[in-house]
Order: structure tokens, then C-alpha cells, then sequence
């Protein structure tokens, strides 16, 4: 699958700039992978699933307003003020979304993982459940105390997101093998 312009767009945005300067260098502890490359990874994933600009520029975002904390030490960041409305929206959606279903919610019925309204705010979902499930099973997979909670997890998300096996796999296989 080729890369279009737009992934050189994005870099050059403000918020990529924000996301590139928030991370730095620092490095996942388990992995001591890049922070920055799930951003990187992400992005491939939404370019392949024709995701919109404003969508890639939304998960760059996302990380700095995640958790509850990191919405608390960031909402009031300078930079912010330079984004546009659409795109905070888009984040804060995804981090409704993506909150209300983590590892530890057990859940008995595959929908009762809601998704959005938004279909940016799924295709973002998408790009970051392939992502962090790939480096769940390159990192982790062998040595997490919950690997059998979070492979379900990550499982559970990519059935809601009607994303199959063979397309997990193909995107994996990219991504490890440019």
C-alpha cells in the first residue's frame, strides 16, 4: 500500500509539532520503543483507512488528552489556541469513547462497547487499537500479567470495529516489513 501526501501534511501541523514536542524522547518502559512511533504507526493505519486530515490531526492529539490527568495538566496549553474547534471535538469524542471500555471493564456482549457517532472518531479507534495491539504482541504478549485479559481486549475492540483477522494481520505485516 503506497503513502499519499498526506502523512507529510500532518507533519508539518500543529499538531503533530505538539504531539513530537510532548513526547520528546521518551521511550515506552516495557519496550523502551519511541513514544512518538504509535503516533507514526497510527497515522499509516488511518492514511491506508482513507481517514480524513482532520482525523489524523485528531490522533495526534489524543495522548495528551487521554487519561483524566493528562486532560487536567493540558487543557490550558498555549499551543492549543492555534487548533481548530472540529479537532478538540474530534479528541475529546475519541476520549469518551475510548474510556469508556478498557482492559479491566468486562464486558458480556460485544456491544456493549459503544462506538461513535463520528466516523473519524472509529477510524481514529481503529488506527489505535491495530497499533497498540501489534506492539502488545511484539512487547508483551509473553510476559504481561494480564495477557489473556488484554489479548481479549484488544480482540474484543477489533470485532466492534468490524476490522477482521486477515486485515489485523495485513496492516501488522506493513507496518513491521516497510
Amino acid at each position: 500500500m503506497e503513502t499519499g501526501c498526506n502523512l507529510e501534511m500532518i507533519k508539518s501541523s500543529i499538531e503533530y509539532g505538539l504531539i513530537k514536542n510532548y513526547y520528546g524522547d521518551k521511550k515506552a518502559q516495557r519496550s523502551g520503543v519511541l513514544l512518538i512511533n504509535h503516533i507514526h504507526e497510527g497515522l499509516q493505519i488511518l492514511e491506508w483507512e482513507k481517514a480524513s486530515i482532520n482525523a489524523m490531526k485528531a490522533y495526534c492529539l489524543h495522548p495528551v488528552f487521554q487519561s483524566d490527568e493528562a486532560l487536567y495538566e493540558n487543557y490550558s496549553l498555549p499551543v492549543l489556541e492555534g487548533i481548530l474547534p472540529n479537532i478538540i471535538l474530534l479528541v475529546m469524542e475519541y476520549r469518551n469513547i475510548a474510556n469508556q471500555y478498557l482492559s479491566k471493564r468486562i464486558i458480556q456482549d460485544i456491544k456493549e462497547i459503544q462506538l461513535s457517532l463520528l466516523a473519524e472518531v472509529n477510524q481514529m479507534l481503529v488506527a489505535d487499537k491495530i497499533q497498540n495491539r501489534k506492539d502488545f504482541e511484539m512487547y508483551h504478549k509473553e510476559s504481561h500479567p494480564r495477557t489473556i485479559e488484554l489479548n481479549q481486549y484488544f480482540k474484543n475492540w477489533l470485532l466492534r470495529l468490524d476490522i477482521s483477522e486477515e486485515k489485523y494481520q495485513k496492516y501488522c505485516s506493513l507496518l513491521t516489513n516497510p
